[in-house]
């Protein structure tokens, strides 16, 4: 035997997934053989490069490119590669795998591919980050760490370079067709083909070496008819698995009985034949799952988004889907909740026989069903967290079992597992335009299931996409609500991450968008959204403007609580900008709107708050009767820590009119309340404004 035997029957990896660390990834394959080209790889590690020859320490992290062509084994390789180096010891930080190129052939876009390294690396990426800060982070994130990280499929140097650390301690491993030009000191490892040797001791592998012994000869023609890729020999090998009865010779007539496209490469040619021979020899229920499956998002699959596309049982599905992995049309990951992907280099040619042998009406058909799927199956995932006697449980209990999850944690895994296929259906959804009325629905699930699981401070970089896919709709289907719905969300993400002005321009514009569709509630909280923004950047004019106009709509539509709300936020504006009479009035204003709602809490921060206004104006003897009215009412509430707080400003405002023992008395107070001094000091420290 030589040392190129590859084998690539195993998974492969989906986009975003770690081996080190994160959730399961897809790269299981069983390898052995192509020892020259890990020699030589491991080899190149070690060698020095041009600022090491020139005397000076290396700048950025070395990088090694394993080329060929779809089907050659080469991401099977590099993991191979990243394994044995990671057991070497030499990058103890893990290694992160990551694709570069979509199932479908088009470029993963920059901005996303760093969200992705990020997320393996648990680093909270900002919603609404751009691509040039968000590699920044990637960098930074390496710049301290000896990892391994592999770069599958990437279309040229343009992508890869954005995300190379600058430190030498770390490595990168690249897959491509063809050289990355552009990265200084690369020197492809290329893959050619298997040897015949190495090739039949491959197929011997699936279908046993009996076969094989007979007929020799055969077996040889059949690795040349193969072109000696790994995949097109797993693709012969599973054909001839499944047919026990079936010699090698046979796989050879079989192959050479397939029709070639007369356009097609001479290279491309045996994988194409080996796929065509294992999709036509597959029952037609069967095979036309094979082909739906091209539109499974992201590549990946599972047994109810194949069942989905078919239109068949998730039994039914699921025993398929096994059965493609045995013949090598499909890798999976073998969890508990397994997920299935067709390889890299087969989706091509899935996608090719899907549009040749399904009609478009039949193709939309089969998206809109596995779209309603997964809204449903997003509802269940919702859902389950809610009580046992909440609306949403009985209509749970209304779903196919199927459909259900049966607890809460099953449902976080599953979503887990599925978020990179789910936020890409959603892209796609989108990007279709023939299904809006579902991709609307199917964000509006996702957005739930994920602050439910996950909440919204740690999905909020992906809600920040979701919300975007929502505008892009709106804007295309003309739909001012959910427009508005949408930039107070995405404004709301800004302002949280300190993109004020950001946020600014996009309240006024849900503002338009909010009178567009005469929907007071948008256009009200739009207003008050944008009071705020002008607070936070110290416009305290703006900011009583804004507010002033949001609560005039408040006190025309009856909503008393908003109103007494926005009182107290005018108070505090016009606290800053030292007009303590205004401050003063929509202070009491705003304890006037509460004592009529019933809410005492609220009631006695807003008197709190207007004694502090008097303190400022220098009216003590107000404060300090404003003060002890404050603390009464805290007490009432049952509300200990507001009580304690108010307890403490009496205190001071005591201290300034010269009476140290009641100030005493009132710090006893607050510290019998409280229990312990530090948190008699947080509570100092903290602002009780409404």
């Amino acid at each position: 035997m030589t040392d190129q035997a590859v084998d690539t029957s195993g998974p492969a990896e989906a986009a975003g997934t770690a081996g080190a660390e994160g959730p399961p990834d897809l790269t299981q394959s069983q390898f052995f053989g192509r020892e020259r080209e890990l020699k030589s790889l491991q080899e190149d590690i070690e060698r020095a490069g041009l600022d090491t020859l020139a005397g000076r320490k290396a700048a950025r992290a070395r990088v090694l490119l394993i080329a060929g062509r779809p089907g050659s084994g080469r991401t099977a390789l590099a993991a191979e590669l990243t394994r044995r180096v990671a057991e070497s010891g030499d990058h103890p930080d893990g290694v992160f795998r990551i694709s570069l190129t979509e199932p479908g052939g088009e470029r993963v876009p920059a901005e996303r591919t760093a969200r992705e390294l990020l997320g393996l690396l648990h680093i909270a990426a900002p919603p609404g980050a751009d691509e040039d800060e968000l590699s920044e982070m990637v960098r930074e994130a390496f710049a301290v760490r000896r990892a391994l990280i592999q770069l599958d499929d990437a279309v040229d140097a343009e992508q890869v370079d954005p995300l190379l650390p600058d430190n030498p301690d770390c490595l990168v491993v690249a897959t491509s067709t063809g050289p990355l030009t552009g990265i200084p000191g690369v020197r492809p490892c290329t893959l050619g083909g298997l040897d015949a040797g190495s090739a039949v001791q491959l197929l011997a592998r699936s279908i046993g070496q009996v076969r094989i012994t007979v007929d020799p000869r055969a077996a040889e023609t059949l690795a040349e008819e193969c072109g000696g890729l790994p995949a097109a020999l797993t693709l012969v090998a599973g054909w001839l698995a499944a047919r026990p009865g079936a010699s090698v010779a046979d796989a050879t007539k079989q192959l050479l009985d397939q029709q070639d496209e007369p356009e097609q490469p001479a290279a491309a040619r045996p994988l194409t034949r080996a796929f065509r021979l294992a999709h036509e020899s597959l029952p037609p229920a069967a095979a036309r799952i094979l082909r739906l499956l091209a539109l499974a998002p992201a590549g990946l699959a599972d047994a109810h988004t194949a069942s989905a596309l078919a239109g068949c049982s998730v039994s039914a599905a699921q025993t398929t889907l096994d059965d493609f992995v045995r013949l090598g049309l499909l890798r999976t990951n073998g969890a508990r909740q397994p997920q299935y992907e067709v390889p890299g280099c087969l989706a091509p040619l899935v996608r090719a026989v899907l549009e040749e042998r399904e009609r478009p009406a039949e193709i939309q058909l089969a998206r809109a069903r596995m779209l309603e799927r997964t809204v449903r199956r997003l509802q269940a995932c919702r859902a389950v967290t809610d009580p046992e006697d909440s609306p949403a449980r009985r209509r749970l209990a209304g779903l196919p079992r199927s459909l259900r999850f049966p607890d809460p944690g099953s449902a976080a895994e599953w979503l887990r597992i599925r978020e990179p296929a789910l936020l890409a259906s959603a892209r796609l959804a989108v990007r279709d335009g023939e299904l809006d009325t579902l991709a609307r629905r199917l964000v509006a699930a996702l957005v739930r299931a994920l602050a439910v699981h996950r909440g919204t401070e740690d999905a909020a970089p992906v809600l920040y996409g979701l919300h975007g896919l929502v505008l892009d709709v709106a804007e295309r289907r003309d739909l001012p609500r959910e427009k508005a719905a949408a930039l107070l969300n995405l404004a709301d993400l800004d302002a949280r991450t300190g993109r004020t002005r950001e946020a600014l321009n996009r309240y006024r514009a849900a503002l338009d968008a909010g009178r567009a569709a005469n929907d007071l509630y948008a256009t009200g909280r739009a207003m008050e959204s944008a009071g705020g923004a002008y607070a936070e950047l110290g416009d305290y004019n703006r900011a009583s403007d804004w507010y002033g106009r949001a609560l005039a709509q408040r006190l025309t539509q009856g909503e008393a609580a908003d109103a007494a709300r926005l009182y107290g936020r005018l108070g505090a504006v016009h606290t800053y900008t030292g007009r303590y009479g205004e401050a003063l009035r929509n202070w009491r204003a705003a304890a006037a709107g509460h004592r009529r709602l019933g809410d005492l809490p609220a009631q006695a921060r807003a008197l709190g708050e207007a004694a502090r206004v008097q303190e400022y104006a220098g009216r003590p003897q107000e404060c300090l009767h404003t003060c002890r009215e404050a603390v009464d009412l805290a007490r009432r509430a049952g509300d200990v820590r507001l009580q304690a707080a108010l307890e403490l400003r009496l205190a001071d405002t005591l201290d300034r009119l010269g009476d140290p023992a009641a100030a005493r008395l009132h710090r006893s107070a607050a510290d019998r309340l409280l229990g312990e001094e530090g948190s008699t000091y947080e509570i100092r420290s903290t602002s009780i404004e409404t």
